[in-house]
């Protein structure tokens, strides 16, 4: 199958219209009519991952994080980015983002169900047609109301980490009644700028990643807890998910799924 033949799919579920304007997605390298006989997909193209492409021979690369944000002024072996491109290039591998776009149109679901939310809406709406809503993030409600420390453990366990950060847990567990957690935001990712609409949204606490100490406890400020549970955590999801999206769309091309890994560890005692 030609490489335009899926993506012409692909963009008709996941339009790039619906991608934020600073955004970079599509095709970032290869030909649109060259034969794809094999996909790898992952989260980023990093060196790892080009190198498990070119071991299994795939044809394509698929990740949810552009390769290429910005304009580059030249593509050579002296920099990191140069020799992503000139090794895609050299082994004539095609690769493919799906970020914002995604965001808004699978990220987010995929985020409700890992962690269970019923009666959802989206948190952040980007864009509204013919009375359909769409945005990033969720919010939702949690059948079962859970303490912080619940909420957090569960999260952890849901999304299958080692750890999470939880902000806002100490005064939790120092209160005589602790508050019992029912309504949710989440957004995969790196959710700073969603933390206004978490709670015009009256959410008790917001899912995210790549929170920092500042926003953090202006956030506690405003009677907002966060749980931190990554970038990679909240969005790892995309690869099995879209693995098995493909499979379905596509079921002659071979599919194969990037190593998961977190990208750091935590050392403690």
């Amino acid at each position: 199958m030609r490489c335009d033949e899926i993506l012409k799919k692909l963009e008709e579920e996941y339009p790039l219209e619906c991608a934020e304007d600073w955004d970079n997605p599509g095709l970032l390298v290869g030909h649109r009519n060259q034969k794809i006989q094999k996909i790898l997909v992952a989260l980023d193209a990093t060196e790892e991952i080009i190198q498990q492409a070119i071991d299994s021979d795939a044809d394509m690369i698929i990740t949810h994080h552009p390769l290429l944000f910005h304009s580059i002024r030249n593509v050579n072996d002296d920099s990191f980015l140069g020799r992503r491109l000139l090794a895609l290039i050299e082994n004539g591998i095609a690769c493919y983002a799906m970020h914002t776009n995604f965001d808004v149109l699978g990220m987010a679901l995929l985020n409700e169900q890992q962690l269970e939310l019923k009666n959802t809406h989206v948190l952040d709406v980007t864009d509204e047609s013919d009375g359909v809503v769409e945005g990033i993030g969720r919010v939702g409600e949690w059948e079962e109301p859970r303490s912080l420390m619940q909420a957090a453990e569960f999260v952890r366990t849901k999304l299958g980490l080692d750890a999470v950060r939880c902000y806002g847990l100490e005064q939790s567990l120092r209160s005589p009644e602790p508050e019992k957690i029912h309504r949710v935001a989440v957004c995969g990712g790196s959710g700073k700028s969603v933390i206004e609409p978490a709670i015009e949204e009256s959410a008790q606490v917001l899912i995210t990643g790549d929170i920092d100490y500042h926003t953090a406890i202006d956030a506690l400020a405003q009677g907002l807890y966060i749980i931190d549970a990554g970038h990679y955590g909240t969005e790892y999801g995309f690869i099995a998910y879209m693995a098995n999206k493909i499979r379905k769309l596509f079921p002659d091309i071979e599919i194969e799924e990037a190593r998961i890994h977190q990208p750091y560890q935590v050392v403690a005692e």
